[in-house]
């Protein structure tokens, strides 16, 4: 497959820049790849597409305060800095982007918050933009997190082209976010309210929690015409024992197994045996799913209305089939439906 193949004409206008006014209410287009049908419903009508003892995968990553304005030693230039991933607890190192990075080298001082409350320092260059950070703070850990996170704002995309609001720090969320790590939410999962999922535990439905720390590479663009050139960036993932038992033994059983969300299927995908069994891990993954691609985990998936040419669609198109896929986005556009982080939701059955 070619980058080409996953352009489209996308309005701005069709980018939601602002989430849905509950979570479970956004819209939902429901996909049937055995008979091409698609419908049109709200998002809570997901229940009628399951059953006792069908299985939702979801991935509770929590997302962190990721990005600081701060200001530049002796000239006071305005620096944007986002977290990446801490590198050592015990010194304070950062991995970070830093914006705009020609301005920043090695040896710079860093000033954030009011009276220059947290300094940091550069000590690396990794790559054109990033940068390696030594918070210089004489506390314990636990404090000089909870104040390097007070000085942070959630890090909400940018292509939604505003500043973070004070609604985005619980809806740019999940509402089981449990595991701290990742600077990009996982948007399917926005769409589960408390009252949505307590429905589905009467109704017998099973839920697998696994963790994957989604990082900037879903928003980077690719460079290359040709996919099997693009090397994805490496994302932290967990899956527990307990985790991998709850999907394996509904498998067994015939159940449908729901991945929601493309990190959930990525992380799923890099961690099967070849039975077809989800295997417990602790690493990293930076597994790229494209068309033509054979899953063998999940054989249904919930997943946002994602941008042209991004990886997400990618994946979406592997999992639905590239021309029912397109077709379907072509519909979207016709129909309004929103895109993005906080858009409208797809589920493929």
């Amino acid at each position: 497959m070619k980058l080409s193949q996953f352009k489209f004409n996308l309005p701005d206008d069709l980018i939601a820049k602002y989430p849905a006014k509950n979570r479970d209410e956004s819209r939902l287009m429901v996909i049937n790849r055995k008979t091409g049908d698609i419908e049109h419903k709200v998002f809570k009508d997901v229940l009628e597409y399951f059953e006792n003892k069908d299985v939702f995968v979801f991935n509770d990553t929590k997302v962190f305060p990721a990005r600081l304005y701060g200001n530049k030693e002796k000239t006071g230039a305005k620096i944007e800095v986002f977290l990446l991933r801490e590198l050592n607890e015990e010194l304070h190192l950062w991995d970070v982007l830093v914006d705009p990075a020609r301005k920043i080298r090695i040896g710079n001082k860093l000033y954030f918050g009011e009276n220059d409350s947290m300094v940091a320092e550069v000590i690396d260059n990794t790559t054109s933009r990033g940068r390696t950070l030594r918070f210089l703070y004489d506390g314990p850990a636990e404090e000089f997190k909870s104040t390097l996170y007070s000085l942070g704002e959630t890090p909400i995309p940018k292509y939604l082209g505003r500043e973070e609001e004070e609604e985005d720090k619980e809806r740019y969320q999940t509402i089981f976010a449990k595991n701290e790590g990742a600077v990009v939410a996982p948007a399917a999962a926005l769409h589960f309210s408390r009252e949505l999922l307590k429905r589905m535990e009467i109704k017998g439905i099973d839920f697998s929690y696994i963790t994957l720390h989604s990082g900037l590479g879903n928003y980077r663009d690719i460079d290359v015409e040709d996919l099997t050139k693009h090397k994805m960036d490496s994302e932290q993932m967990l899956i527990t024992p307990e985790a991998a038992d709850i999907v394996n033994k509904a498998k067994e059983k015939g159940a449908n197994i729901c991945a929601v969300g493309t990190s959930v299927m990525r992380a799923i995908e890099t961690i099967v045996s070849t039975d077809g069994k989800l295997k417990p891990s602790e690493g990293w993954t930076n597994k790229f799913i494209f068309p033509p691609y054979d899953f063998n985990v999940a054989n249904r998936m919930i997943t946002n209305f994602h941008l042209p040419q991004s990886t997400l669609l990618m994946m979406t198109s592997a999992f639905g089939g590239y021309d029912l896929i397109m077709d379907a986005y072509e519909l979207a556009v016709k129909e309004g439906y929103k895109f993005g982080t906080y858009g409208d939701a797809m589920l493929i059955i």
